[in-house]
């Protein structure tokens, strides 16, 4: 392919043009104004080198398509951006044209008066199967984008902004990777590209090399408006934006970070972060019964903008308006797939942008989203809020599936960080019912390998979690399940090699950090868990429950100064009970029995279902003494008994066997002590834990002789000798563990 020979991108080296103060010289490649290079793309080039050898004439739009473009799946709307390029580039006014002039459903004419000087040879010809374009790139700076845009779209600023410091940092980021069939396609004809010298025009430096072709970062969407109210809206129209186009096929999508108090990003610096091509943001107003969406899509080689237009609809649009977005999007980027292939986009796109026929239960939906992204990590009164929030979407439309796999996905969340035996009976039902909705829908195979994930059923949660894998904007969520089902059975190189699968799709993603530090914590490697709970924080440092998951490490691994630190950011995030247990529980190793006591007392008012928080309290209320021992038996009673309900959905929790164990000695049912703390060590996972919880049972019971050996083991595991001394009944144990240690040589 000679770009020489490519009509209007080239030729004779005497082909030039000039009118006012403007000059077009083919052969250089070059549009110069006013002195200055102006900066246009091939594509634009060859389209205005046809209008000037053509100057005066009609050029139809079908003929420009053709000449330039090859008409191959393409749409006129391609032709429109590309002329909006060109008078951006020429200073020319659409509704006062001095050069060039549309002709209303017809095409095209240059209508300047060109300088007699210009010479201009007869256009080239050139096959249509040799003017293939990976990528058609409109590009018109940022800053001058349509105006319609303006007041509406948050510019993207085209010069690069100082980096903001990690730990303030923001948002997510979620890659999900699309192999399309026609990819090596895509990658020779790029490299075909670049080889006859496809640059930008009006610049003479090898540019280094680009990010995939058909990529796309979209930052959250903001919305405007003296309404905050409506954040929920924006927010769910850019995360739905985000799953439905991960489901086109040779797309790469990126979920960009939340910028910091809202600052213009840089989209330079993002395509590099992100490893994108394209950046996507737009705004969203919304009032009374009308919304209004202004949309931009970005070069993140120049900063330009390659499209950007205003959507005013009414509010039962929406879906409508969202598929439009997207459908524009996928035209850019992926404009040489097959016809087939765009269909098949399309009617992803439309699945996905149209869960329900609903615009208020698509409302309600979107809010029970919003309480869902917030309480990542164990807040339950926002989990309590969401679940509300899809039943009123499900009051709406009964049919509406993704509201009910909602509510399963929420009630098992629940169920998980507050061991609520309660909502995992409730989220059985809402999965049952999801299933019975549409049994085709991937979002339920999700939640109900997510249920039986909970459940310790490996393998029926494998295989609805692989199910899910079919579905490309589930497929980071489906990674993390398999990730935990591994590491659930002990398996921690499978778990990791899962693990790793969800960080390549999402290598800014809080929640897979956030999940893999737990799995390491549990495996016994505290610092490369307190590592992956730094990371998840970076990416979103206003989770509450990240701090306190963090702060709880922290004393794991002996540092309760950082520990305290990291409790008292998550209490000033939003008061939750995590944080107000761990603190508590920082009370009570440096012996502040009393207010280790009111805090836990605090945290069960916040939520009573955790059988942990009425442990904890007994121990603190026993470790006071005095009347306090006597006051101790009631939580505990509660807590063995939540405890053994949660145990009975949940058979895999070995910590929680050896917590039974524990509760059971204060009771002073020492077989039944027994026998829970064997199951949690036949169990075999998170060893360290349960020999400490082990060796305190043990002490309880008066069994010196095996408390000291759980001390032995608790200590091989890893536990710090800082954490077993906070514990009074082992404080003996430990001063004469450390005596033998001295005596043989063995001190650790």
């Amino acid at each position: 392919m000679d770009p020489h020979q490519m009509a209007g991108q080239g030729g004779p080296n005497g082909e030039r043009y000039r009118f006012d103060d403007i000059v077009v010289d083919a052969a250089a490649h070059t549009l110069t104004r006013a002195g200055t290079e102006q900066t246009v793309e091939p594509k634009a080039f060859s389209v205005l080198l046809i209008l000037l050898r053509r100057a005066g004439e009609l050029v139809g739009r079908d003929d420009l398509l053709d000449q330039v473009w090859g008409h191959r799946h393409v749409t006129p709307g391609v032709l429109t951006r590309v002329i909006a390029q060109l008078r951006h580039a020429l200073a020319d006014d659409s509704q006062h044209p001095r050069y060039i002039q549309t002709q209303h459903a017809l095409g095209y004419r240059f209508i300047g008066d060109l300088r007699g000087d210009a010479e201009a040879p007869p256009p080239a010809v050139v096959p249509a199967e040799t003017r293939d374009e990976v990528v058609v790139r409109h590009s018109v700076p940022a800053e001058m984008a349509v105006a319609a845009n303006e007041a509406e779209a948050p510019l993207l600023a085209p010069e690069p902004f100082a980096p903001p410091v990690p730990a303030a940092a923001s948002g997510l980021a979620t890659r999900r990777k699309v192999s399309g069939q026609r990819r090596w396609w895509l990658a020779a004809a790029a490299l075909l590209a670049i080889a006859a010298g496809g640059y930008w025009f009006g610049q003479h430096q090898r540019a280094a090399a680009a990010p995939a072709a058909a990529s796309v970062a979209v930052l959250p969407f903001t919305s405007l408006g003296e309404a905050k109210g409506n954040d929920y809206f924006a927010e769910g129209l850019g995360v739905e934006m985000i799953d439905a186009l991960a489901g086109v096929p040779g797309l790469t999508v990126v979920a960009a970070p939340r910028p910091a108090d809202r600052a213009v990003p840089d989209v330079k610096r993002l395509g590099t972060q992100l490893d994108v091509a394209t950046v996507l943001d737009a705004s969203v107003r919304r009032e009374g019964q009308r919304v209004r969406v202004s949309a931009r899509l970005s070069d993140t080689r120049t900063g330009f903008t390659l499209w950007a237009h205003s959507y005013d609809r009414e509010t039962g649009d929406v879906f409508a308006l969202q598929s439009d977005i997207a459908n524009e999007v996928v035209q850019a980027l992926v404009g040489v797939l097959p016809s087939a292939d765009i269909d098949a986009a399309r009617r992803t796109l439309a699945r996905r942008l149209t869960p329900t026929r609903s615009v208020a239960a698509y409302d309600a939906y979107l809010k029970g989203q919003q309480r869902m992204r917030d309480r990542e990590g164990g807040d339950v009164q926002s989990a309590d809020s969401a679940i509300n929030f899809y039943r009123g979407a499900l009051a709406i439309d009964p049919r509406f599936a993704r509201a009910q796999a909602g509510i399963c996905q929420a009630e098992i969340a629940r169920f998980e960080s507050a061991r609520d035996t309660a909502a995992f009976v409730r989220a059985q039902s809402a999965c049952e019912q999801a299933s019975q909705m549409d049994p085709s829908l991937l979002d339920v195979s999700l939640a109900l390998g997510d249920l039986h994930r909970a459940q310790g059923n490996a393998k029926v949660a494998t295989t609805h979690y692989h199910r899910a894998l079919s579905d490309p904007a589930l497929r980071t969520q489906a990674y993390l399940g398999l990730a935990n089902v591994a590491s659930a059975q002990g398996q921690n190189a499978e778990a990791m090699a899962f693990y790793e699968r969800a960080r390549e799709l999402a290598p800014r993603d809080a929640r897979v950090a956030r999940e893999r530090g737990y799995h390491l914590y549990i495996s016994g490697d505290v610092e490369g868990a307190i590592a992956s709970y730094r990371e998840a924080i970076q990416y979103q440092p206003d989770d509450a429950s990240l701090w306190s998951s963090l702060g709880g490490l922290y004393a794991v691994s002996g540092d309760p100064e950082r520990a305290s630190e990291a409790y008292e950011s998550s209490l000033q995030i939003k008061p939750n009970y995590a944080a107000l247990s761990n603190l508590g529980s920082l009370k009570f190793d440096q012996g502040a029995y009393a207010q280790a006591a009111a805090l836990y007392r605090h945290a069960a008012e916040l939520d009573p279902s955790d059988f942990r928080l009425w442990g904890n309290l007994g121990d603190a209320l026993t470790a006071a003494g005095g009347a306090g021992v006597q006051q101790a038996r009631e939580p505990y009673e509660r807590a063995a008994t939540l405890a053994r309900r949660y145990l009975e959905l949940k058979p895999d929790d070995a910590q929680g066997f050896a917590q039974v164990a524990w509760y059971y000695a204060n009771l002073g049912r020492a077989d039944e002590a027994r026998a829970m703390q064997a199951k949690a060590e036949a169990l075999g996972t998170e060893r360290g834990e349960v020999a400490l919880w082990g060796a305190q049972t043990m002490a309880r019971l008066g069994d010196e002789a095996s408390a000291r050996k759980h001390v032995d083991l608790a200590r091989t595991q890893g536990i710090p000798a800082q954490r077993i001394q906070s514990v009074p009944l082992l404080r003996p144990l430990l001063a004469h563990t450390d005596e033998v240690d001295r005596e043989t040589g063995t001190a650790q």
